[in-house]
């Protein structure tokens, strides 16, 4: 008869519900407190199912993995059949120096099987850690992974279950973290059965830039998103997740839900320290004062090196645009830069003040999947500014203490692009079409079109060009170099609490940073535009890039250990 299986399913306004073994079994579930209907049943691992919600059959929304596509039955699986190879005890989160990846385009096959592949090479270089896009199911073959239907199942185009068991375990056993890119505020708008198993899930009243909102006001709900991350953390083995987008967990019962979410992670006892990572537009301390989450993305250093080396001033750059260099000295002696003061461009003031958090709990990047994909043509920051310039930026974001981040490829130097791209049909598919040439109708009136992201050739052209070349191996030896230098000269600082931060112009466009730790202190010169008045430092720098006295875009850094 098989294993004994538990079904459970969340409808509060459903008549009946059943749970459809195969073609030829169907098992009611009884009706419970506050909506949950359940049974228990015998079935063999790798057997079909399906709920039967009054009448109509609907895939699992908790499903661990499909048997095809997202409007298909799911498959009854544990992963009890994987064998870890090793143990795994984690790393402090101020060892993190993290690489954000998209598995269907980080290699030419993308796959999970074929990232494993490059993690040996990763480790070499130096980074600590990867942070994997989102790969919960969504429809159709490619996509960047936000518009996710099925939150408990890894999208089958990359893979099996036990194929991204295959890559946590390999790149942990080259001493490499894993995160995951975990979407909590809405579904993808097909295959999202949800709305009409259980409408109670989402809030009429509210909706994301994206979609419906999501009713955290719902005991059920909050649960079964606290199911889902302890499902991952559990049963792949991950370091952590990093949560997109939590400014729009928005409504009655979301505060308390990201504090029950950082709360059951806490409680978990896997031998590993478990780190939580937001994307959090308001620049608020909260989460993070609460010592159950240990980082949020930080925009704010992306947009005063972006608009320093572009001068660039649309959109949200536009508050950036004004005094870069102001900002970016704003930035590397507090973290945020708008926290909650009056700034030209910024109609309504944002942040407030989060200079007291430490400084690991500041993700910077220079480049991301958003900013680089969500401009109209997927540019890379080497395509649009001097390459002198962009290796100076690259240098400063690894050997400042907070801790960084960089987008697949910028260890190589790639310019390949990386665009946005989906996989739908019909309507669907023209409506994206439509929306993706109406968020730039400005360049379409130039003349120039905007990539079609439904076109199989966008995805293509998306993908990363690993072909070795001299201006690749010349940025990997940089990678290298500035990697080692971080690992033996700032773990043991920021391994210590911070005790004094302060930055200033040395001109127009050139700055001096110095951070004082418990162990020690750290101190940057940087020319980022202009030779800058620097002062003169009694022994050489223990890293070094271009010359401050003659290069415009330069770098040097002093550590010293006490």
């Amino acid at each position: 008869m098989g294993a004994q299986w538990r079904a459970g399913l969340w409808a509060p306004s459903a008549g009946s519900v059943a749970v459809a073994i195969g073609s030829e079994r169907s098992i009611p579930l009884l009706r419970g407190d506050n909506g949950f209907w359940e049974a228990c049943f015998p079935a063999e691992e790798g057997e079909d199912y399906s709920f039967i919600v009054d009448g109509i059959r609907y895939p699992d929304p908790a499903s661990r993995l499909q048997v095809s596509d997202v409007h298909g039955p799911s498959r009854l699986v544990s992963g009890a059949d994987f064998e870890w190879s090793h143990s795994w005890r984690g790393r402090s989160f101020n060892e993190y120096v993290l690489y954000e990846l998209h598995i269907g385009t980080f290699t030419s096959s993308g796959t999970f099987r074929a990232a494993a592949e490059k993690m040996e090479e990763f480790a070499k270089l130096g980074f600590t850690a990867i942070e994997i896009m989102p790969i919960s199911q969504f429809p159709g073959s490619r996509g960047w992974g936000y518009d996710g239907v099925l939150p408990f199942a890894p999208h089958p185009a990359y893979g099996s279950p036990n194929d991204l068991r295959q890559l946590v375990n390999t790149a942990q056993s080259h001493g490499l973290c894993v995160i995951l890119d975990l979407v909590m505020n809405h579904f993808g708008p097909d295959g999202a059965y949800l709305h009409t198993i259980a409408p109670e899930f989402f809030n009429p009243d509210r909706h994301t830039p994206w979609g419906a909102a999501i009713d955290f006001s719902q005991n059920a709900v909050r649960q079964f998103w606290i199911d889902c991350a302890l499902m991952w953390l559990n049963e792949y083995r991950l370091d952590g997740l990093r949560l997109d987008a939590v400014h729009q967990i928005q409504g009655e019962g979301a505060p308390e839900f990201m504090m029950e979410l950082g709360q059951a992670v806490r409680k978990l006892d896997l031998g590993r320290p478990l780190h939580l990572i937001v994307e959090d537009e308001r620049n608020e301390p909260t989460l993070r004062e609460s010592g159950l989450y240990a980082a949020s993305w930080n925009d704010d250093f992306h947009h005063a090196v972006h608009t320093s080396l572009t001068g660039e001033s649309q959109d949200y750059y536009v508050s950036f645009a004004n005094e870069p260099i102001a900002d970016l000295v704003r930035a590397l002696e507090r973290g945020h830069i708008e926290e909650g003061q009056p700034r030209i461009g910024l109609d309504t003031p944002r942040g407030s003040d989060c200079a007291h958090l430490p400084v690991t709990s500041f993700i910077n990047s220079i480049q991301t999947h958003d900013q680089v994909g969500n401009r109209a043509q997927g540019e890379r920051l080497l395509t649009l500014a001097d390459e002198k310039a962009v290796k100076t930026a690259y240098a400063l974001l690894l050997t400042a203490p907070y801790t960084p981040m960089i987008f697949m490829g910028e260890e190589r130097g790639a310019v390949s692009p990386f665009q946005f791209f989906a996989d739908y049909d019909g309507d669907l598919a023209e409506a994206v079409r439509q929306g993706r040439a109406e968020e730039f109708a400005g360049i379409a009136a130039l003349g120039e079109s905007v990539p079609d992201p439904i076109d199989p050739a966008t995805f293509r052209h998306s993908r990363l060009d690993w072909s070795p070349s001299p201006a690749a191996n010349d940025w990997l030896r940089l990678t290298h170099q500035v990697l080692a230098f971080r690992q033996a000269a700032i773990f043991p600082l920021t391994a210590t609490s911070r005790q004094h931060s302060a930055a200033h112009v040395v001109g127009e466009k050139a700055l001096t940073a110095h951070w004082q730790f418990e162990a020690g202190e750290l101190i940057i010169d940087l020319n980022f535009g202009e030779i800058g008045r620097h002062a003169l430092r009694a022994r050489t720098p223990d890293f070094a890039l271009f010359d401050l006295k003659r290069d415009p875009y330069a770098l040097a850094v002093w550590s010293k250990l006490t």
